[in-house]
């Protein structure tokens, strides 16, 4: 005979995926302009450089601001 499940009162756990395309997609961009902007302090070869001191640092705070967004947001249910 079949056996009867014990119920805990604890829904199970959904199989589903946590972040949708968006996220993974705004996760990448971000992780590609992590890339680029080390790559660009890496070009001049010098630590006082334009692109070392002014575009690189602006580049990785929106990069992992961009990581950070692409984890928070929901994924919208149709």
């Amino acid at each position: 005979m079949a056996e009867k499940k014990k119920r805990t009162g604890r829904p199970e756990p959904s199989r589903a995926m946590p972040l949708g395309r968006t996220n993974y997609l705004v996760i990448a961009g971000g992780a590609a302009l992590i890339v680029l902007s080390f790559w660009a302090m890496a070009i001049e070869h010098r630590v006082d450089g334009f692109f070392a001191l002014n575009v690189a640092p602006v580049l990785l705070v929106g990069a992992y601001a961009a990581v950070a967004f692409g984890i928070l947001i929901r994924p919208r249910r149709h």
